[in-house]
């Protein structure tokens, strides 16, 4: 339980740092509708319990840190209700910072809070995307 704490917390301020730190390019050139589908994909796993196929959307990097998808998908389950079970999401703005780019989602979670989750995106050698982080922060003046 304590390791599951450790890496969520890892994982979001390493991600903070990326996100926070690189310099937005704007959303030319970026198919936002690529990373909306990944994103929408994976909740769907998550939604239906398939930890397998709610892996599969991350990154080696993120498989690797991970382990196994019952691991990742209980870490998701614990740490990140807001995407593990939203009520209602909402697509923002996709960004291209200099590591990357990135999807702002906004989400109502189960308990009705208001929640931003910004997702961080790896392209592949296939040139598939993949999921490399999701930062996520309660979300005051915006309702999914």
């Amino acid at each position: 339980m304590a390791q599951a704490h450790f890496w969520k917390f890892a994982a979001a301020a390493a991600l903070s740092a990326v996100l926070f730190t690189g310099a937005a390019h704007g959303e030319d050139g970026l198919d936002s509708g690529v990373f909306q589908q990944v994103i929408k994909k994976q909740m769907s796993a998550f939604a239906s319990g398939n930890a397998k196929a709610a892996f599969s959307f991350a990154t080696n990097s993120l498989q690797q840190r991970f382990q196994t998808p019952e691991f990742f998908m209980e870490m998701v389950r614990q740490g990140y209700q807001p995407v593990y079970q939203p009520q209602n999401v909402t697509f923002g703005r996709s960004r291209m910072t200099k590591y990357g780019p990135t999807q702002e989602v906004y989400l109502t979670g189960p308990k009705g809070k208001d929640w931003l989750a910004l997702y961080s995106f790896e392209q592949q050698e296939d040139g598939s995307w993949r999921i490399s982080g999701c930062y996520l922060t309660q979300s005051a003046g915006f309702s999914a």
